[in-house]
């Protein structure tokens, strides 16, 4: 019996190999490009807010909560419509509101005519520290635009607005087909 050499089936694997590596080494992966961005932008604003205790994630957390109150003339948002204008399912806002729940800076109260339903409403702790923490991102978002530029920090909000809509994820969706 006779043994067959591996090297040519060693080889080809090695090529195949090869030729991933290459084509992953060109790639230009929007995804990854913007999560690295984002860590990065987080972090810079993170340490903004950091001697009062928030990330920037939370301050935005109190912000939306804030803005969709003002919108509805005053009313706390559901949980729920907190979560799609976050774009995050319940189950990850929960979790997000759970630090702001328990050091008094958010509270959820039930709905009057729903008491299922939820909704999130700022302590006067929340709204005082979110006034506070204001004062200290803008400075750090004053930064942001005096490293990028005015316009190029503009159109970087316009992109990352477009790509967050249901518009893009319609556009998206539209040819979306992987073929195996």
């Amino acid at each position: 019996m006779t043994k067959k050499s591996s090297k040519p089936i060693m080889a080809a694997a090695h090529r195949k190999r090869s030729e991933a590596k290459s084509v992953l080494e060109n790639l230009a992966c929007t995804n990854t490009a913007l999560r690295r961005a984002a860590r990065r932008l987080g972090n810079l604003y993170d340490e903004a807010l950091a001697p009062l205790g928030l990330k920037a994630t939370q301050l935005g957390l109190l912000a939306d909560i804030e803005r969709l109150m003002a919108a509805n003339d005053g009313q706390e948002p559901t949980l729920q419509d907190l979560a799609t204008k976050l774009a995050i399912q319940i189950s990850a806002l929960t979790h997000a509101l759970k630090p702001l729940i328990r050091d008094g800076l958010v509270e959820l109260l039930p709905d009057e005519q729903d008491k299922r339903t939820k909704r999130a409403a700022l302590t006067p702790a929340g709204s005082k520290l979110l006034h506070r923490a204001t004062e200290r991102w803008a400075v750090a978002n004053q930064r942001v635009e005096d490293v990028l530029g005015k316009d190029s920090a503009a159109s970087l909000r316009a992109l990352a607005d477009y790509v967050a809509s249901d518009d893009f994820l319609a556009a998206f969706g539209e040819d979306h087909v992987i073929d195996d």
